[in-house]
């Protein structure tokens, strides 16, 4: 049995900075997210309310991102032998359901202000929204720094960079109603927020449900993997391949190798290892070595 694992290096002292600036970036997006609602109570708007629940999503996508490198800094018990790295899986989940059924609200609503629109406050909504630009331009300021160096911090990056674009559909809405009083361009925007949600949370629906069923990474061809295994020299046959996710950021591969000869066994775990590693990119490698006699006679025993 062979195992090995290793993760992208980062220091200690630029995980302690990323995790000050998402933090940062995070309670920001909260505080606004909150007067956000309110100024969407206030004044009317659905677009407000509709870029609220967008905010959400940066929200979830930073609290994700501190989640990672905290809960991965914590050591493996032997209860919980990967330590509390699916729990970042488990929080995607819960967002990614909260956010649709934010969404589908934010649809009927903008459906039922089609049909009978109600007043809309011009100047506070656009008071509230460009304190929104502002805040998610700071945010995008503490953030932009470590989006180079930290995939959890790019991904927070992109979060608040889209809500920033959200901030500006609101301003336009409310220009647009403070100069012509077409208040149908709140429900428009706001509606168009909402549906911009839609595919980004649909996606992180569909990620979290594959990894927490185990599916194969979608950049791992699994057939390939097995296929360049088996040409590997004294490897008779490759079985019980399996290739799963983790975490975000960290997947695992298992199979058994069956070989000519077992004297060969560490040359061939090491051209395996090498072979996962170089070509697909994985690190955390487990590989049992089987004799071909034996694996003939589990085959008759099974019989």
């Amino acid at each position: 049995m062979h195992g090995s694992h290793s993760q992208a290096p980062t220091t200690a002292s630029a995980a302690a900075r990323h995790k000050r600036r998402m933090a940062w970036a995070l309670g920001l997006t909260l505080t606004y997210m909150a007067a956000e609602v309110a100024g969407g109570l206030i004044t009317g708007s659905l677009a407000l309310l509709a870029d609220a629940a967008h905010m959400m999503t940066d929200a979830g996508g930073l609290a994700l991102a501190l989640m990672a490198i905290r809960f991965g800094e914590r050591p493996a018990t032997p209860q919980r032998t990967y330590g509390y790295l699916r729990a970042e899986i488990l929080s995607a989940l819960a967002n990614a359901v909260v956010l649709l059924v934010l969404t589908i609200y934010i649809l009927y609503e903008a459906y039922r202000r089609f049909v009978d629109p109600p007043e809309v406050l011009g100047w506070p909504m656009l008071l509230v929204a460009a304190v929104g630009l502002a805040v998610n331009l700071i945010s995008m300021r503490l953030l932009s720094g470590g989006s180079s160096e930290s995939l959890n911090v790019q991904g927070a990056y992109f979060e608040v960079l889209s809500d920033m674009l959200g901030s500006l559909g609101v301003i336009v809405a409310a220009l647009v109603i403070m100069w012509t009083g077409w208040e149908l361009a709140d429900p428009i925007i706001g509606a168009g927020i909402g549906l911009f949600i839609v595919p980004r949370t649909w996606n992180l629906l569909r990620q979290a449900t594959h990894i927490l069923l185990e599916g194969a990474p979608p950049r791992v061809d699994v057939g390939l993997m097995e296929r360049g295994i088996a040409t590997i020299p004294g490897v008779v046959a490759v079985h019980d391949l399996h290739v799963w996710t983790i975490t975000s950021g960290l997947d695992a591969m298992s199979a058994h190798v069956t070989v000519q000869d077992t004297a060969e066994g560490i040359r061939v775990l090491r051209d395996v290892r090498i072979l996962v590693k170089e070509r697909f990119g994985i690190d955390h490698i487990t590989v049992q070595v089987e004799d071909e006699g034996l694996r003939g006679t589990e085959k008759a025993t099974q019989v």
